[in-house]
């Protein structure tokens, strides 16, 4: 009886301790002290992203050309409404433009443009000649890297990009390196994937807002 008796008492603690963790959101485990709370691995490849000065950091993530007007507008007003708000210069704020998926192509100048439009936007007439919103006087993606915007442009698909513009039998490297890359827009960094650079952001504490 004595044995029953202790072996019900040992059943009752446990439970106890399953739910007082449970009563502070964690397990038994995490209770009693064992798994570390997680950490994100930082890579020195992105050592720029933290040093960026700001009070508030925020990256807006960009994956359509139709995304990109808003993505424009959103930037601005982040400046213009921290301004006028909260009395905060631009300087002052972090912010970051993600350019991957069907957007990737706006991160590049007018050089790439000029000679590939047709094939870089094949539904918009006429013709660009030039980056659609950073040339003539449409400079809004420049002006914004004045203000203080980084941007990062998808690697995985410039690459893609590249294949196409190269063609059949073409040097898609050659071409990414020799014509793509050099012509990035201003404040632009080649990522080795858009959503990679968006998780690695946020990771170092910037704010996601997606922007379509």
């Amino acid at each position: 009886m004595s044995k029953r008796i202790t072996g019900r008492r040992n059943v009752m603690t446990g439970l106890g301790a399953v739910a007082t963790a449970a009563a502070f959101g964690g397990t038994a485990t995490a209770a009693q002290g064992g798994a570390a709370p997680f950490q994100p691995m930082l890579h020195p490849t992105d050592d720029w992203m933290s040093t960026m000065p700001g009070k508030h950091r925020v990256i807006l993530d960009v994956t359509s050309p139709e995304g990109l007007p808003d993505a424009i507008r959103f930037a601005g007003n982040l400046y213009t409404g921290s301004k006028n708000g909260y009395g905060i210069e631009d300087a002052d704020m972090a912010i970051m433009i993600c350019l991957r998926h069907s957007a990737t192509a706006y991160g590049y100048g007018d050089a790439v443009w000029a000679k590939y439009g047709k094939m870089l936007a094949p539904k918009v007439e006429p013709t660009p000649t030039g980056n659609p919103y950073n040339s003539g006087e449409r400079m809004q993606l420049s002006g914004l890297a004045k203000r203080g915007v980084q941007f990062i442009v998808c690697g995985t698909a410039s690459r893609g990009i590249a294949g196409r513009l190269a063609g059949q039998g073409g040097d898609a490297d050659a071409l990414l390196k020799n014509e793509m890359v050099p012509n990035l827009l201003p404040s632009s960094r080649l990522v080795a994937a858009g959503v990679v650079g968006v998780l690695h952001a946020q990771e170092r504490g910037f704010r996601l807002l997606f922007v379509g």
